[in-house]
């Protein structure tokens, strides 16, 4: 690891104004930072600590009935133990539970797991040169390499780089907003508008501007939130990332769909919401040939390059499954 600075913030407007060189990085649970300067991947010159933050709202869960606001600095595990996310809002409990270890789930924050750098080998060792995401321009060598657990959906002739959270699923899945601070004061932006597709520049990952930091999130109540879950497929059940994972929640009446919202995990470069399968459960039974009307459309753009071209199949059969469970869920 190579030498750097520590600051430690005292105001959101000290941590605003420290970190708007790209020399600067944010630490709150470390779980990712920390990893990335150990491989040499990220080389910060200076850290800014926003842990002392916590005594403010960027570490408050409220929840009240218009809706569930998380802050930034809240820990996964403490979300995903609150008695009233795991009953009014599952999906998001349950994507928090599954994401990692229980030692890392205590460490780690809510704005950090959002904000966490693709798993591809490519990126993470150094000793491969090309990768766009890391060294722009330099090309992508899991397009033509070892790419099992690479992204379907998505992707560009410069990255296929997989997104490897899960809490952004069902952020996304849940229309989630964003309460971002810079130096221009606070604004809000919707969660879906937050990170970018690779195209030609792989290495800017999302809309945040230098120096803003993530205050929270915000989740509306609506009727499909109670009956939501997300379901992960992964090699081992353990502590793995997912080879495919859907965030669901579905409002029924009479065992009709009025609203569903779906996002899908494991298979994409982004947090990747499918408004066209949506679109096709509205005003239908959950069955089987809903559901599996409702995959096709979900992976109509999906593209495979040889050891990942199962996740196609998988990622719509975890999809169905998905459907199929929260459809039987009682609420």
């Amino acid at each position: 690891m190579r030498p750097f600075a520590y600051e430690r913030a005292t105001s959101v407007a000290a941590a605003t104004e420290s970190a708007v060189q790209s020399s600067v990085h944010y630490l709150a649970g470390g779980t990712t930072l920390l990893d990335l300067m150990k491989l040499d991947v990220t080389r910060p010159e200076t850290i800014v600590d926003i842990n002392p933050l916590a005594s403010t709202a960027f570490g408050r869960i409220d929840v009240s009935p218009n809706g569930l606001r998380l802050g930034a600095l809240v820990r996964m595990s403490d979300a995903a133990d609150h008695p009233e996310i795991r009953e009014q809002y599952p999906v998001i409990a349950q994507a928090l539970q599954l994401a990692a270890s229980q030692q890392i789930r205590n460490m780690a924050s809510l704005g950090g797991n959002v904000l966490q750098r693709t798993r591809c080998t490519y990126f993470r060792d150094t000793s491969y040169a090309a990768c766009n995401k890391r060294n722009p321009g330099s090309g992508c060598a899991a397009i033509n390499g070892v790419n099992r657990s690479h992204a379907v959906l998505g992707i560009s002739n410069d990255c296929i780089a997989t997104y490897a959270g899960d809490f952004a699923q069902a952020l996304i899945a849940l229309d989630a907003t964003v309460e971002v601070a810079g130096r221009d004061g606070v604004h809000t932006l919707p969660f879906a508008s937050l990170h970018r597709k690779p195209g030609g520049r792989p290495d800017q990952e999302t809309n945040l501007r230098p120096g803003e930091l993530i205050m929270s999130f915000m989740i509306p109540a609506a009727p499909w939130t109670r009956r939501s879950l997300y379901l992960k497929v992964r090699d081992r059940e353990s502590y793995e990332f997912a080879l495919a994972s859907a965030a669901v929640a579905l409002d029924q009446a009479n065992g009709i769909v009025r609203h569903a919202r779906i996002a899908l995990g494991g298979v994409a470069t982004v947090p990747w919401r499918s408004l066209e399968a949506e679109r096709a459960l509205q005003g239908k039974t959950i069955d089987e040939q809903s559901t599996t009307a409702a995959a096709v459309p979900a992976f109509a753009g999906a593209e495979g390059h040889g050891h990942n071209d199962f996740k196609i199949e998988l990622g719509k059969r975890t999809l169905r499954r998905a459907l199929q469970q929260a459809s039987e869920l009682e609420i």
